[in-house]
């Protein structure tokens, strides 16, 4: 599939598709290695493509798998041609982590394409090296420009999976038309608890026929099954592709696990750990953590939650509302105390934003505020209670610091929508009006659109779904999947949010201005 690159002199796609097979054909000729006389099996193989995420102004993850032990070699330059290498690093790839290998590219100039190849070589016989492959991304900026990503969620679910005969995950292509300097994954990238089935049938009588792996057949439970999840998906070629141009910021929700999972009270047979934490839930996350190219955080081993800077115009703040939440059910009236970002979480987000001095500061949430879930926030109308209490000190703690330009970005609803939430409506009066956009699935069945609670004051300003003829779960191939595009621009600093569908259609959008002082950012204007 094409091949698409933010060129900076002008050149046309079909030029880039040139020179980017060229790039291909010289790293596979020994650009990183001398010429081998061994035979292409013997040598060590890339098996499922390559990704790099957590992309600052002078850093990016890179990561691949092997298909045995190997040492990861990476290069990269400003150049397709390769013809200066600017920074070169190696890791090693071993049975402990099933191949996996990743490593943080630093020392970047900001605001550049950097090209990247990637090859392994054999880590028992020196000069063994197999083919490379090529990736791209682009740094963020050190001044006032341009910025562009989309944003989605929700992968392979309720048993839809890689049919090749529709296309694969299209919607992947279709992110990669969009060409942006990164995306944001806002959780269940697999859905271990979703067993895929050689053959589901569809409401017309067709048949939807999926590629099926042993692991991606049965209830995830073990350590290889996990991995077998994260291997699934990286069959399609349209992921592999988009990995490969485009860097990921990664978040996790609960189907990296299983439905609606908590920290305690989410166990299989082998319970829980000495320390009190559930063994299910740690073969869950060290998968995660092997495929996903996501930063390492040394003070606190395995931590998804973190801040990403993209210039002076953006941060972005990436929650994890799962790993430490409460283990019980989110209903009304009970007067537990409760929470869905934890004590520790929720005062690093409010120090973070309170410290940003980006114009626009973006949160990346798992799962929306305002639409009722009993594994959500939302209980329904009314006065906050339970989890809504940990919204409500956040939201009056961002009025009271002066904390403007917020928007939140999500997923995990199975359709695409756009609130506006505006404390004239609400029950809980003290913060400042905010968005927040909806968006995905990604490849997954379609839901209709949920209820709203009053607590916070959300209005829907736009949501589109499957009908109540068409019933939930509707198939990806019916055209409902959704992902999220949004724009700011240098001059302006004016951010356009645009709801998207898997055909590239614009469903809606919305440019916002921001307000240099405490004030929330303003509507400048609306398109259906």
């Amino acid at each position: 599939m094409p091949i698409a690159i933010r060129a900076k002199q002008g050149l046309t796609r079909r030029q880039l598709l040139v020179r980017s097979a060229a790039t291909v054909a010289l790293a596979g000729s020994g650009g990183l290695a001398t010429p081998y006389l061994c035979r292409a099996a013997d040598r060590p193989r890339i098996t499922s493509g390559i990704a790099s995420g957590d992309v600052s102004a002078v850093s990016a993850v890179i990561w691949a798998r092997a298909d045995r032990p190997a040492r990861m070699r990476v290069e990269c330059s400003t150049v397709e041609s390769f013809r200066t290498i600017i920074r070169a690093a190696s890791s090693q790839a071993l049975p402990d982590g099933d191949f996996t290998s990743k490593l943080l590219l630093d020392g970047l100039p900001p605001a550049q394409d950097i090209f990247y190849r990637v090859r392994f070589e054999d880590i028992a016989e020196a000069g063994i090296s197999g083919e490379a492959q090529v990736g791209h991304f682009r740094t963020a900026p050190a001044g006032q420009q341009s910025v562009s990503f989309v944003w989605s969620g929700d992968t392979a679910g309720q048993g839809w999976g890689i049919d090749p005969g529709r296309g694969g995950m299209r919607t992947y292509a279709t992110m990669l038309e969009n060409r942006p300097d990164f995306f944001i994954h806002c959780g269940d990238h697999i859905y271990a608890d979703c067993p895929i089935e050689a053959e589901l049938k569809l409401p017309d009588g067709s048949l939807w026929r999926n590629l099926v792996t042993e692991e991606k057949s049965v209830v995830a439970r073990d350590l290889v099954q996990f991995r077998g999840n994260y291997k699934y998906n990286l069959l399609d070629e349209n992921l592999r592709a988009f990995n490969a141009q485009v860097p990921m910021l990664a978040q996790w929700d609960d189907h990296e696990v299983t439905n609606d999972w908590s920290p305690i009270g989410t166990a299989d047979e082998t319970g829980y750990a000495e320390d009190g934490t559930s063994r299910l839930v740690a073969r869950a996350a060290r998968a995660f953590h092997e495929f996903m190219p996501i930063s390492a955080l040394p003070a606190q081993a395995g931590r998804i939650y973190r801040k990403i800077g993209y210039g002076p115009l953006l941060d972005v703040f990436l929650l994890d509302m799962r790993s430490y939440r409460d283990s019980t059910w989110n209903r009304q009236g009970d007067g537990l105390d409760t929470c869905i970002l934890g004590s520790i979480q929720l005062a690093w987000l409010k120090r973070e934003l309170a410290a940003s001095d980006a114009t626009w500061k973006v949160i990346a949430a798992d799962m929306p505020i305002g639409l009722f879930s009993e594994d959500g926030i939302a209980l329904g109308d009314g006065p906050p209670e339970r989890r809504e209490c940990e919204i409500a000190d956040l939201l009056s703690h961002m009025k009271r610091a002066g904390i403007r330009n917020t928007v939140w970005l999500t997923a995990d609803m199975h359709y695409t929508a756009a609130h506006r939430y505006d404390p004239n409506r609400a029950v809980f009066q003290d913060f400042e009006p905010f968005w927040e956009f909806v968006s995905g699935p990604l490849h997954a069945g379609t839901w209709a659109p949920a209820p709203l609670d009053n607590t916070f004051g959300p209005a829907v300003a736009f949501q589109k779904g499957c009908s109540a003829e068409q019933g939930e779960n509707l198939a990806p191939c019916f055209g409902l999947q959704f992902f999220g595009r949004v724009d700011i621009d240098g001059r302006s600093e004016v951010m356009t949010v645009t709801l998207k569908d898997v055909d590239n259609r614009d469903l809606w959008s919305v440019d916002i201005e921001p307000r240099p002082d405490a004030r929330p950012a303003r509507i400048l204007s609306q398109q259906f």
